[in-house]
């Protein structure tokens, strides 16, 4: 179970930030429902070769602060 939920309001803004840091993800790696969280950082920990407390811990920090735009 993921240990992150993510609106899609909150979704929008958080794609942005994730897209400025890692160019190399396209939109299609982006793609994302609500409550299939589980599947967005299974896709990410593959994509960016980094382990799922690293994605959940960039993802938890990106949301922490949704309205600024660092991630």
């Amino acid at each position: 179970m993921a240990e992150i939920t993510i609106s899609t309001s909150d979704w929008e803004r958080l794609r942005l930030k994730i897209r400025r840091k890692y160019r190399e993800l396209s939109e299609e790696d982006l793609a994302y429902n609500p409550g299939e969280e589980e599947q967005l950082i299974q896709h990410l920990m593959t994509r960016l070769k980094r382990s799922r407390e690293y994605v959940v811990f960039t993802l938890q920090k990106g949301l922490v602060n949704i309205e600024n735009n660092r991630l």
